[in-house]
């Protein structure tokens, strides 16, 4: 055993509910050593801020360099950068109640699942021909279907060749961490940058609850020795990739009844040990899939249930938000998923053209972009502080968008809301809302439209490029006002315009403003928690 992990071996949590939990975010930041861990404004919303806008005067400018265009470690970055994931690690060291990588699905999105598995050169042809025809592509991770590490071979034998082929693409990986301590120089060696380690707990109690078993020391271990080897050697890996500059990113599964509180525990000692952010994200666990907590009638948090846990974890590690639980074969932007256009028989077909000039001219004028929009959100931000008031409001509003930061999407050609709560300190990203498409083929179905309806229905307001006068009607009497003045804005900026407005017309009791209730949100559709829209 490391002796840098036994100091971390924590009591099981305190007996609280969730309604309280809360009420613990000072206790993470009191815990917290003064100056420790990662760097407070970077990529979610940590004790300092809720998400990136510029570069944060506690921020060093070798870390943002390295952050200011991964869609995973930035949330302004996500609208704007793509990711892409190639399946080239099939096998898997430890068992995860929560992970069954036998499923898979075209509809299906969440991690582990996948339609083709890669060997590295095909993997490598796959990059090229995507980097090719998506040019805003910045980030090559390796995230399964197993674990990257637990085949090392084949995760660094594809990492070798695409620092030859492809070398303005920033490599990543994602690792459960069992195999990590022994494998931190090599990750050194292939120049990567970013490594994300799930873990869900610092107390093998806890963990025995959620891994049946790891294989390690060619033996298969049960039990608390398994999981207290599993944390061991997660809190070491950690320590070393830290020691080493390398950006953490640590993804905990927020089971309710086993972990929930727990994780304020995780929280505290991943920032400890110098995590950049933290990723709590909540368990998906239809029966369908077929998972161990699946198949025995194991919940996923409630949107309530999560935020709760992220609040309280505010002031430890920075929190990410912005999370899509992405599949190993994922291709495009967050949200956005290309997949079956860049399939194996499809690349074959391909004329592939990788123009590195081309595609740095590109970034450079996204890049600029990026500037201008962050201009108009501290020029917004600016005015709605000049007129706010003690007590003010806060409320939800979501946003129908195809990316780039802006109001551009049609109410009924989404896949996803992105929620904000909107208030005199400005406009701010707090997560996702998956739906289905209410609009097909050119019509729309009635029962679809009710059920987006009660998925944004704790909102006051859903901002739009277009909208029918059906859903219109729709969501007005339901208590949402759908808002398309400010198609094509900036998100931050038509957000805080509107709120200017709807306080003038609560002021000028036009309007009585109501907290709004909470939404109905359908399994699987939950990216990351709501606020409570208080008054």
């Amino acid at each position: 055993m490391e002796d840098s992990a036994n100091h971390s071996m924590l009591p099981s949590t305190a007996c609280i509910g969730i309604g309280q939990i809360t009420r613990l975010g000072s206790t993470v930041e009191a815990l917290a050593p003064p100056g420790g861990g990662c760097c407070p404004r970077s990529g979610g919303d940590g004790q300092s801020g809720r998400g990136s806008s510029g570069i944060p005067d506690d921020l060093p400018t070798e870390v943002w360099e390295k952050i200011k265009n991964h869609p995973c470690y930035s949330e302004e970055a996500h609208r704007h950068y793509a990711r892409m994931h190639v399946a080239v690690a099939p096998a898997c060291n430890i068992q995860c109640n929560y992970c069954n990588r036998k499923y898979d699905c075209s509809n299906e999105s969440r991690p582990g699942v996948v339609s083709e598995k890669l060997t590295p050169e095909q993997a490598v042809k796959k990059v090229v021909a995507v980097a090719g025809r998506i040019p805003q592509l910045t980030v090559l991770g390796i995230a399964g279907p197993g674990d990257s590490l637990a085949d090392a071979k084949k995760t660094f034998d594809t990492f070798r060749m695409l620092r030859e082929r492809t070398p303005d693409i920033r490599l990543c990986l994602s690792t459960n961490g069992l195999a990590l301590p022994d494998l931190v120089d090599e990750i050194c060696e292939h120049n990567i940058d970013h490594v994300t380690i799930t873990i869900n707990m610092v107390d093998p109690v806890i963990g025995e609850k959620i891994y049946p078993w790891i294989f390690w020391g060619h033996r298969r271990l049960t039990g608390k020795e398994a999981a207290r080897i599993l944390h061991e050697r997660q809190m070491r890996g950690l320590e070393m990739l830290t020691a080493r500059g390398v950006l953490t990113k640590i993804n905990s599964v927020l089971i309710p009844g086993i972990n929930d509180e727990h994780l304020i525990e995780v929280n505290r000692e991943v920032k400890r040990r110098g995590a950049f952010l933290h990723n709590i994200m909540p368990l998906i666990s239809q029966p369908e899939h077929g998972t161990y907590f699946g198949l025995r009638g194991q919940r996923g948090p409630t949107a309530r249930e999560l935020k709760a846990v992220q609040e309280a974890c505010m002031g430890g590690t920075n929190l990410m938000r912005h999370c899509r639980q992405c599949r190993a074969d994922a291709v495009g932007l967050l949200g956005e998923d290309r997949r079956e256009e860049f399939t194996l028989d499809r690349i074959d077909h391909m004329e592939v053209d990788y123009d590195l000039d081309g595609r740095r001219e590109f970034q450079r004028r996204l890049e600029a972009e990026v500037d201008m929009q962050r201009g108009a959100k501290q020029e917004a931000l600016a005015f709605a502080q000049a007129r706010a008031v003690e007590g003010d409001m806060k409320v939800l509003i979501a946003v129908a968008t195809k990316g780039r930061g802006r109001v551009n999407a049609h109410f009924g050609h989404v896949s996803e809301f992105q929620i904000f709560e909107v208030g005199a300190a400005g406009a701010f990203f707090v997560g996702h809302r998956r739906v289905d498409l209410y609009c097909q083929g050119g019509y729309g179905d009635d029962e679809g439209l009710l059920q987006l309806t009660r998925a944004i229905s704790d909102c006051h307001a859903v901002l739009v490029a277009k909208i029918g006068a059906c859903p219109r009607k729709e969501l007005s009497r339901a208590g949402v006002e759908p808002v398309d003045q400010y198609a094509g804005e900036f998100i931050e900026k038509a957000a805080l315009a509107w709120f200017a407005d709807y306080r003038s017309r609560v002021a000028g009791g036009v309007i009585v403003h109501a907290q709004r209730g909470e939404a109905t949100i359908p399994p699987g559709a939950l990216m990351a928690a709501t606020v409570d829209a208080a008054a």
